[in-house]
């Protein structure tokens, strides 16, 4: 038989592999825990650089939610493979259990609304939004990271710096437009369907927004303040036991990066230019993210 191509995980938030599965027989049903795969009934679909690696870590302490580590990037690169494929990449999951994965670029890929739809139309889907400025600055940060050489934020920024056009077409600036992706999304699903996470409380209280995530998922309350603690030289907050670890887990080094310093007139401008999508935002999920 040829070897199931297994997705490319992201170089950036792979730091989380699922264990092999053990071979056949009596003792391995017990290792891999007995159930099933099931394709997924929630899904993380955005946003990049919002903080979905931290909301997937945080909910996988979770007993009842089991997770791919890596991101499948079914809906958006991989779709021709099928949905037997899919599946086969889920965990087993128990009566009761729910299984996730998380994508950030779905958000943002035209297919992926009808594509989940077919599969599902009653998937849950949940969005971690974060201030789309500084979302931009992280994102370049990343890119920056990976090639030193690129061009400076400022110059990606517009399109014409004189007339202070600002270049809609960088991918860095096009994804913080969350009014225009959500358009999309709700020609295949209800606004109720689909959770906003705000990336910045996630940081300030994750208790408090994890709460709301556990009631949208159906699930007992069951991560708590008690769950984490505030890491004050990375600047948000780790868990003191990971899924099946006793002891405390940080998110890797690749997060929390240090911004570089941008131009303030350039952060400025594109305050100004965010405002109109944010409130309309605003106005369509119900909720005052507080950006500006």
């Amino acid at each position: 038989a040829t070897p199931r191509a297994e997705p490319e995980p992201e170089p950036e938030e792979s730091s989380v592999e699922e264990p092999r599965a053990a071979p056949d027989g009596p003792i391995s049903s017990f290792l891999n825990g007995s159930g099933s795969k099931r394709l997924p009934q929630a899904i993380i679909i955005g946003v990049k650089k919002g903080g979905t690696r931290a909301l997937l870590e945080f909910l996988r302490v979770h007993p009842d939610v089991r997770a791919v580590g890596a991101e499948p990037h079914f809906f958006d690169r991989n779709y021709e493979r099928g949905l037997a494929w899919y599946r086969d990449l889920m965990p087993r999951t128990l009566e009761g259990q729910i299984t996730m994965e998380k994508t950030p670029s779905y958000f943002v890929t035209k297919e992926a609304p009808a594509r989940i739809s077919s599969m599902s139309k009653g998937t849950k889907l949940i969005v971690v939004v974060r201030d789309p400025v500084t979302r931009a600055i992280s994102d370049y940060t990343q890119t920056l990271s990976k090639k030193p050489d690129i061009p400076t934020f400022e110059s990606l920024t517009f399109k014409n710096r004189t007339t202070g056009l600002i270049d809609t077409s960088w991918s860095a600036i096009q994804i913080g437009i969350y009014a225009k992706h959500l358009e999309n999304w709700l020609l295949y699903f209800p606004i109720g369907q689909i959770l906003f996470v705000s990336g910045e409380r996630l940081i300030s209280d994750p208790a408090g927004e994890l709460g709301r995530v556990q009631d949208f998922l159906g699930l007992k309350r069951i991560i708590t303040d008690k769950h984490f603690y505030f890491n004050k030289t990375k600047g948000f907050p780790c868990l003191k036991k990971a899924e099946g670890s006793s002891k405390p887990h940080c998110l890797g080094k690749t997060k929390g990066r240090t911004h570089p310093d941008i131009d303030q007139e350039v952060v400025q401008r594109l305050r100004d230019f965010y405002r109109p999508f944010n409130m309309k935002f605003y106005q369509m999920t119900g909720q005052d993210f507080g950006w500006d």
